[in-house]
């Protein structure tokens, strides 16, 4: 069981710093979660740490939620507010069907930008994974004044990334029609579906615990959520057509670094 921890902090020099004195018993930070109105949404989150420390956002990708980031949390928040939001469409977010929400990744980065600003966090790191990339990089391209620092894990911006397994959506792009959205949502949104994405490459599939892809399929299963994600998935070209401006962030990013 987690328990609550105190400790105290000290300045090192030269950077300014925070280190931690850790208190020699076993101690874990807590992860609470909350809900806050944000863009007519009622955005799920998890939050650890002190609220005085700096922020690091994490940031999904499909099919999952925040719930990928459960171990992740309280090893980051000795040293960090981390705050991790699910996603509109995702997890247990909740989008009111009078916000008539339009489901793009334009409109994911929208939500997020004003659930900064619900939260009143000002600066932070950006964490991103898959979808929470092309929905990261949005959100820093408009505002690189408030993000510090971009940690991406296996967050694509490079068309070189695009692997075979995105040819059915690649044609889904270039021919939109009903028979090509419907061969995606019976081939991929589908508990096998969702299993494979976290069991493909693992040496021994059985070793990955049952509970991840069993809720994200549980989630994706609800009324209206297999439409959501279809729509995503038809946006993405939006964001291979932002790669060249991705790239170019980065450059200039590196170049302050």
């Amino acid at each position: 069981m987690s328990q609550a921890r105190s400790t105290q902090t000290a300045q090192s020099p030269g950077l300014g710093l925070k280190t931690q004195q850790r208190p020699s018993e076993f101690s874990m930070a807590v992860t609470s979660i909350h809900n806050v109105e944000a863009d007519g949404v009622r955005v799920f989150y998890r939050a650890a740490g002190d609220p005085n420390s700096p922020v690091v956002l994490l940031l999904h990708g499909f099919p999952t939620s925040s719930f990928m980031f459960r171990e992740l949390i309280p090893r980051l928040a000795d040293d960090y507010r981390v705050i991790a939001p699910d996603l509109p469409g995702f997890g247990f977010t909740e989008v009111p069907a009078e916000r008539k929400y339009v489901y793009s990744f334009e409109r994911l980065a929208a939500t997020l930008n004003a659930f900064t600003h619900a939260l009143k966090i000002r600066r932070f790191v950006l964490y991103v994974f898959d979808y929470g990339a092309p929905t990261g990089f949005r959100l820093a391209m408009a505002h690189p004044d408030r993000v510090a620092a971009i940690v991406s894990q296996n967050g694509n911006a490079y068309e070189e990334g695009l692997g075979d397994a995105w040819g059915p959506i690649r044609k889904y792009w270039a021919e939109p029609t009903p028979e090509n959205r419907d061969a995606i949502g019976k081939n991929i949104l589908t508990l096998e579906g969702t299993r494979w994405q976290y069991t493909h490459g693992v040496g021994d599939p059985e070793s990955v615990p049952p509970e991840s892809y069993t809720l994200d399929t549980a989630l994706l299963e609800r009324a209206g959520n297999k439409d959501i994600q279809l729509d995503l998935f038809l946006d993405y070209a939006s964001n291979v057509k932002l790669y060249p401006a991705f790239q170019d962030y980065f450059r200039k990013l590196s170049h302050l670094c």
